[in-house]
């Protein structure tokens, strides 16, 4: 298969093409726009293979997108470019809006520019995998989970962004009929995620000796999936998905900031203990909460499951593991990201 992904670079775009290349021995064209969180290391795996190819484009590009796309002639598109941090559309959501809106407004143009001159039977197999988010749907209380049906009330710039392309994807297929599937994910984790998201921040926060911050409570619960877990459960929908369908992707694993932050810690204290502090739980500090917190995300994933016999490997024991193992590992990778990019500062603070 000749797979166009789009957030190539990024956490789980880049992990998503590393095994389609190594694992599925599809031919993939990496399009990216190289923003702070986009990163050609992560591909470093695969950055000689003859079925990987690079391209540094902005999805907004309506004329450079069209003729990457005529070029290329992919049999699906993946779309994973976004701008994903809830704390830096606090600070500036007019990024937002610009690449998770309008830029997936210009993939579906020139998407159904490129499908109407498909043959018929390349018509019946051709794919527009939209990747999404949790957070569309708001808030739950304690009780209950996120279905497919469960009505949109986003909470914050990206959810509001991100939901609004999910309605842009749904028309386009509603309307011109392109052959669209969308996937709604929750917190992800795992190797190459950019340190500004909770599980990475913890980690080099420890290594580092600085405090833990821990918006509120830590009482705020999420459901936890391991990234290359969710990269199989994309793939099978774009394999096997029934086109216009919703598919919810989750990893069965329901913690809160609190406890996920002391796992992290325990676990460190086992393999990598501190030699100034007993624990790096006492680098734990409480911060003032974020603006418009969702106290709490769970996902069914009871259809995808069933329609698609797809359920996560890891646990999130052997999940965190994985990636608190991984970060002591490549320590290169990241300390490049501290020396150009990001210093662990606090965003979202409006």
């Amino acid at each position: 298969m000749k797979i166009l992904v789009t957030g190539g670079a990024g956490f789980i775009g880049g992990n998503f093409v590393v095994k389609q290349i190594i694992e599925n021995n599809n031919s993939v064209l990496n399009y990216d726009k190289l923003t702070y969180a986009g990163n050609l290391e992560t591909l470093s795996s695969v950055e000689n293979s003859d079925n990987y190819r690079f391209i540094n484009g902005d999805i907004c590009d309506k004329e450079y997108f069209g003729k990457t796309i005529t070029d290329f002639k992919p049999d699906a598109i993946v779309h994973f470019a976004a701008e994903s941090h809830v704390d830096r559309s606090i600070d500036g959501p007019s990024e937002f809006i610009q690449t998770n809106i309008v830029g997936t407004s210009v993939l579906l143009e020139e998407s159904m520019n490129y499908y109407r001159k498909l043959s018929d039977d390349r018509k019946k197999t051709f794919r527009f995998l939209h990747v999404s988010t949790d957070e569309v749907f708001g808030s739950l209380d304690d009780n209950g989970f996120f279905t497919e049906s469960t009505p949109y009330d986003p909470s914050s710039p990206y959810s509001a962004s991100k939901a609004s392309s999910d309605h842009l994807v749904r028309a386009w297929h509603r309307t011109y009929g392109l052959p669209v599937v969308i996937t709604n994910c929750s917190n992800n984790y795992g190797p190459f995620q950019f340190p500004e998201k909770l599980v990475p921040l913890m980690i080099l926060n420890c290594l580092d000796g600085k405090s833990l911050p821990v918006y509120g409570t830590g009482s705020n619960v999420r459901d936890w999936l391991f990234v290359e877990d969710h990269c199989d459960a994309i793939y099978s929908v774009l394999t096997n998905g029934k086109v216009g369908e919703t598919y919810n992707i989750g990893g069965n694993t329901e913690k809160t900031n609190l406890e996920v932050v002391k796992t992290i810690c325990k676990i460190l204290d086992k393999i990598q203990p501190s030699t100034k502090i007993k624990s790096y739980e006492e680098l734990i500090t409480f911060v003032t909460d974020r603006p418009g917190h969702d106290f709490r995300y769970a996902i069914d994933a009871s259809k995808i499951q069933r329609e698609l016999n797809w359920e996560p490997k890891e646990s999130f024991e052997t999940g965190i593991k994985k990636t608190i193992e991984w970060y002591l590992n490549n320590k290169i990778w990241w300390q490049n990201i501290q020396s150009n990019k990001y210093k662990q500062e606090r965003l979202g603070v409006k």
